[in-house]
């Protein structure tokens, strides 16, 4: 998974590394590299990912006029 970047004409260092950094965001790689930055017991990984579940089912359930205003909130 090596992410390439290549110089656009008269882009400046500042450019290409922006455009880098929005790549490697939008890849997963910096968050994939924040999770792995600490070990997590194997008991952890599982809750955190019964509640990404439990979430995901809660918000699916809501009608989408509530769904939109969470959102919106930030919830």
């Amino acid at each position: 998974m090596a992410i390439r970047i290549k110089s656009r004409g008269g882009e400046s260092a500042e450019q290409m590394l922006r455009r880098f950094k929005k790549l490697c965001e939008k890849e997963g790689l910096t968050k994939d590299m924040k999770r792995r930055a600490y070990y997590e017991k194997p008991s952890e990984k599982k809750q955190r990912a019964l509640r990404k579940s439990i979430k995901r089912i809660e918000m699916a359930q809501l009608p989408q006029f509530q769904r939109q205003q969470q959102l919106r909130r930030g919830r």
